[in-house]
């Protein structure tokens, strides 16, 4: 399964929600006594999809740069040796300017063929680059948190999601309140909400590169990420 998280701007945390559940859906294959193998394929697999402003763990190798430029296949930027395995974005100008974006349709085909679930970091906003994993995805993560501006930017990737037909797995309502609105949330995005609420432990944890599973398992930030886990892996099976 394909998996696009976006979002309507930067900042709302899609980055963090997408490395944790990774995390949380290999968590779920072995517990079901998967042993992070699904079906022959390896559990999750996260790609930093945004070419300009990638955010998640960075490490030596080939990374999504090279492959859309030619100068390497998808397998060979796959990075297993961390806590999550990560497809990584290179950083430079020179790198996201040799990228051909007609490639990523290519790319996470290729790691589906591998990966139970390809979880994609998708850029923020309306431009081209963001259409190309919601027009690949076959289900959409949409984060945004409760500010008001940050709800209607996301309303507006939401329709972009309905015209390429991606179905909207949950909304994410990202460092909530004691008091989320997540029934209002739903009925305004026409998908049910699940809310993370503020966290340091979730912010130490993602700018050490570790998920909250390792770092804060008992908390409430990790005890949401697991129910949206749970839920795309409801998506998925449909």
């Amino acid at each position: 399964m394909i998996l696009a998280v976006t979002g309507g701007k930067g900042g709302v945390g899609k980055s963090t929600v997408a490395y944790n559940l990774a995390a949380e859906l290999d968590a779920l294959a072995r517990q079901s006594g998967d042993d992070r193998v699904v079906g022959g394929r390896s559990g999750s697999v996260v790609v930093d999809g945004d070419l300009a402003m990638a955010d998640l763990p960075a490490s030596r190798g080939p990374d999504l740069h090279d492959v859309l430029a030619g100068r390497a296949d998808p397998v060979e930027a796959v990075r297993a040796d961390g806590p999550v395995t990560v497809v990584p974005c290179g950083r430079t100008l020179a790198g996201a300017r040799s990228a051909d974006l007609r490639g990523l349709t290519d790319v996470f085909a290729a790691l589906e063929r591998s990966h139970r679930w390809v979880v994609v970091d998708s850029p923020a906003g309306l431009h081209a680059d963001v259409g190309l994993p919601l027009s690949a995805a076959d289900a959409a993560v949409l984060v945004t948190t409760p500010e008001r501006a940050a709800l209607a930017d996301a309303l507006r990737v939401r329709a972009l999601a309905r015209e390429l037909d991606a179905g909207l797995c949950r909304v994410v309502l990202n460092r909530a309140g004691p008091t989320p609105a997540t029934d209002a949330v739903a009925d305004r995005f026409g998908a049910p909400a699940v809310a993370v609420p503020e966290s340091d432990a979730l912010a130490a944890a993602q700018s050490n590169g570790r998920p909250l599973r390792e770092t804060a398992p008992e908390s409430s930030a990790r005890r949401s990420l697991r129910e949206l886990a749970a839920a795309v892996q409801s998506c998925s099976s449909v």
